[in-house]
């Protein structure tokens, strides 16, 4: 019984490390890691439209009137078709319940989204105040943007290869190593992400309700907004004794 134990703890390294996907001779693992820190020069800003009335039919026109009105005004901001999306236009009943916990339908509510993509950032606060007063009721997400993010990628790939090169060599130095021919490489992750600091030109905006009056808003004071592109890498490298 001793004898079978100790054979399993014996084969277990050995299975481990033939599905781990790493060579069985001498290696060195290393994560890497890259990141670009820029300005947005783009916004995609997604709207709803929404009226609530007595009929689906009135509650449609409404919705079409207010998108017709924004669409009209798109050209004194440059913005072109192919920056503009809608999503099909939803009507349903509105309900409202009883103090008995009874459903009653008060009228119909129409609805429809649109994503307009904004190439000059500096008119943001004016194209929003002009959606505001054709009658656009929600502004549901300011998605910062850049003209350059292919390009922005690649440099933090490259950032992430040479953070992991460097980390292997000084590990692989550090025991009297010298870095071989690459084994593997894995890029793990992408991605893109905005945020907000205290020195910029970008308002983060939050806007509730179904009318404001542009005349009663105070200009916002602005933030600084910033787009990262990060990027991260996995490589093995073979070992080679000094």
């Amino acid at each position: 019984m001793k004898y079978i134990a100790f054979a399993l703890l014996y084969l277990l390294p050995v299975f481990t490390l033939a599905n781990s996907g790493l060579p069985d001779h001498r290696h060195i693992v290393a994560h890497g890691s890259g990141q670009i820190v820029t300005k947005p020069d783009m916004a995609r800003i997604t709207f709803e439209v929404k009226s609530i009335q007595k009929d689906a039919l009135t509650a449609k026109k409404e919705v079409d009137q207010r998108v017709n009105a924004l669409l009209k005004g798109l050209d004194d901001f440059n913005v072109s078709e192919d920056k503009i999306s809608a999503s099909n236009l939803l009507t349903e009943p509105h309900v409202n319940y009883t103090d008995e916990g009874s459903e009653v339908i008060a009228g119909y509510v129409a609805t429809r989204t649109l994503k307009v993509t904004l190439n000059d950032l500096q008119q943001m606060n004016e194209f929003i105040d002009f959606a505001l007063d054709v009658g656009i009721n929600e502004i549901e997400d300011i998605e910062l943007l850049s003209m350059r993010s292919q390009e922005y990628k690649k440099q933090a790939t490259v950032i992430a290869v040479e953070d992991a090169k460097t980390k292997a060599a000084s590990l692989a130095n550090a025991f009297g190593a010298e870095l071989g021919k690459i084994y593997s490489i894995n890029s793990s992750s992408d991605s893109s992400r905005y945020g907000y600091s205290a020195y910029s030109n970008v308002e983060r905006i939050s806007v509730t309700g179904s009318r404001i009056d542009p005349d009663n808003l105070t200009p916002g004071r602005y933030l600084q907004a910033t787009i990262s592109f990060s990027a991260s890498i996995t490589v093995v490298f073979d070992l080679e004794v000094k």
